[in-house]
């Protein structure tokens, strides 16, 4: 089977452009198409807490900020030569990655992960992991270097 479409879940976060980099490579080798996902989560106890007008603002910043983001994304898909689309949505994201993934026919999944450990690991847990267990479709990890990383 050859990955025809590959879906990249993005925080922006320097390990989630790693990964996009590797998916760029990886979508030229294939000749497959790219689809980003940018997906932010706000805990019911923030959104409860928080007046409605102010919860809008910030709403509007979120998707405003993620909109800038994911288009100096999609120009470097495109800058290589690949389609590309994306998505901005709000929902607990390995549900929303796997989702989406099962929505759009995705053939292969290609995430970074932050390579969180001990007890961050037990509070935090992982997205990454959540979706290489639930997925309906082959993933793939990557691990940037801390300089990529920017620690």
């Amino acid at each position: 089977m050859t990955a025809k479409h590959i879906l990249v879940p993005t925080d922006f976060s320097a390990y989630a452009d790693h990964a996009l980099a590797y998916a760029i490579e990886l979508a030229t080798a294939l000749r497959a198409r790219l689809t980003l996902l940018h997906v932010f989560h706000l805990s019911p106890l923030t959104v409860g807490e928080v007046p409605p007008a102010v919860l809008n603002t910030v709403l509007q910043e979120i998707e405003t900020d993620a909109q800038k983001q994911t288009q100096i994304a999609l120009d470097r898909i495109q800058q290589a030569g690949l389609q590309g689309d994306s998505a901005i949505v709000e929902g607990l994201p390995f549900q929303t990655i796997i989702d989406a993934a099962k929505d759009k026919d995705i053939d292969l999944i290609v995430m970074g992960t932050h390579g969180r450990t001990g007890l961050t690991h037990v509070l935090m847990g992982s997205v990454a992991e959540k979706v290489v267990r639930l997925a309906p479709c082959p993933v793939l990890v990557t691990r940037g270097t801390t300089e990529a990383a920017g620690a």
